[in-house]
């Protein structure tokens, strides 16, 4: 049985990595305990409200690399622990029953080397699966450099693996990472979606059995650790995208946790970060390519987010016609969302849609009216200064706020909005 001070290093050490979210899993429980279907993990919302979590650990931060941005290397003073596979196994499950968590997020720093450190990570993935029965999402990390043949197997019990890139180009790897290149990090990538795809080409025609990475990969990069503007990190997000297949790109933003002369001395802070996000989301789900956002060497505006910031240089495209325009015109309508857009499309089949049905849809149209005309007529502002600054105004805002539930509730009428959901 793991003790409670390795339990406390190895959990603390794991807190670094971001990459985890909502599995996006297709595997089904057959018989044993838990269930990585539809629900997913990590701190996310399930479709019926449901906040579930998993167990994110370590099996050792004892690391034979010095990456200069990273709490665990090798010249860091600190308090040093590792886990065996039986540990780890037996943990995971403990805590399941306990109805702590419904998965497991397992990582490693590389110790002794890395064929022998994805060794490791295999067989406890493959125990509790095979030994254990455990049917419940797996979110693995891969080792960089470890044989492709023990990545591929892993890719068997494992729902989703990620290999972190780190740091945005190869020349920050050189500096902060030595040890590390961009082709030891990009290549697992690749590997892993050429796998994957060949999996579910012989499972089509019946020749194997299974799961390959339901949930597919994602990644991570430090942002602000290096001197990288936000274009050069978006265009790397969108090749990764596009070349990769993979499912999410994650931000963290960097912190000196580690103090070194080639590092900055003072935090990036969240706004960074969000931004970042914003512009990914954009480039999944609405049709935006990184060279309309920004280019390489700019970063995104703070005071705007990506969309509005993208409309405000492009104003000659609007005012658009809410019961004529394309879908691919509305969703760039800053205030219109992917779903509301979608709803828009729909209900102009049947009726010319007004400014009160936009609100009844709940569409944002302290950004939105400047932007459309509803049946020819125009409730914005035309002057484009003054559109910046209401802009401006509204993300700093009331709305742009966070809801504080018990000024919600202070008034009946705001309690029953949040009975009936409409918050």
């Amino acid at each position: 049985m793991i003790t409670e001070e390795r339990l406390k290093i190895l959990t603390e050490s794991a807190k670094y990595d971001v990459s985890c979210s909502s599995s996006g899993s297709a595997r089904k429980n057959e018989g044993g305990m838990g269930n990585g279907y539809v629900a997913g993990c990590c701190h996310s919302f399930t479709p019926d409200g449901r906040c579930i979590s998993l167990l994110k650990i370590l099996l050792s931060n004892d690391c034979i690399y010095n990456c200069k941005y990273c709490p665990n290397r090798l010249d860091a003073d600190v308090p040093r622990a590792t886990a065996t596979p039986e540990e780890i196994c037996e943990l995971t499950i403990d805590f399941y029953k306990r109805n702590y968590i419904e998965g497991l997020f397992l990582s490693s720093a590389v110790c002794k080397n890395p064929d022998y450190t994805m060794e490791r990570l295999l067989l406890t993935v493959k125990k509790l699966r095979l030994e254990y029965n455990f049917h419940g999402y797996i979110h693995l990390k891969g080792i960089p450099k470890a044989d492709p043949l023990l990545m591929k197997e892993a890719g068997r019990y494992a729902d989703r693996m990620s290999y972190n890139i780190e740091l945005p180009s190869e020349k920050s790897l050189k500096l902060l990472a030595p040890q590390k290149s961009k082709e030891s990090l990009l290549l697992p990538m690749k590997t892993l979606a050429m796998q994957t795809a060949q999996f579910r080409e012989e499972k089509k025609k019946g020749l194997i059995k299974g799961h390959f990475l339901p949930a597919g990969q994602t990644t991570q990069m430090i942002i602000g650790a290096s001197p990288e503007a936000d274009g050069q990190i978006l265009r790397l997000t969108q090749a990764l995208y596009q070349k990769n297949g993979l499912r999410r790109v994650y931000y963290s933003s960097y912190v000196p946790i580690v103090h070194d002369s080639l590092l900055p001395d003072t935090a990036v802070g969240q706004l960074r970060e969000h931004r970042l996000y914003q512009a990914d989301w954009l480039l999944r789900f609405y049709g935006f390519s990184v060279e309309e956002l920004l280019s390489e060497n700019e970063n995104l505006a703070t005071e705007f987010d990506p969309k509005c910031a993208w409309a405000l240089k492009n104003m000659q495209l609007f005012p658009v016609e809410i019961n004529r325009a394309p879908l691919e015109m509305l969703l760039r309508v800053p205030g219109i969302g992917s779903k509301n857009a979608y709803k828009i499309m729909e209900a102009r089949k049947y009726t010319k849609l007004s400014f009160e049905d936009l609100v009844k849809m709940r569409i944002a149209l302290k950004r939105a009216r400047h932007f459309i005309t509803c049946n020819g007529k125009f409730f914005g502002e035309k002057n484009e200064y003054s559109v910046r600054g209401l802009l401006a105004a509204a993300e700093t805002g009331e709305n742009a706020k966070q809801l504080d539930l018990f000024s919600i509730l202070s008034s009946p009428q705001n309690a029953m909005i949040a009975l009936s959901g409409q918050l």
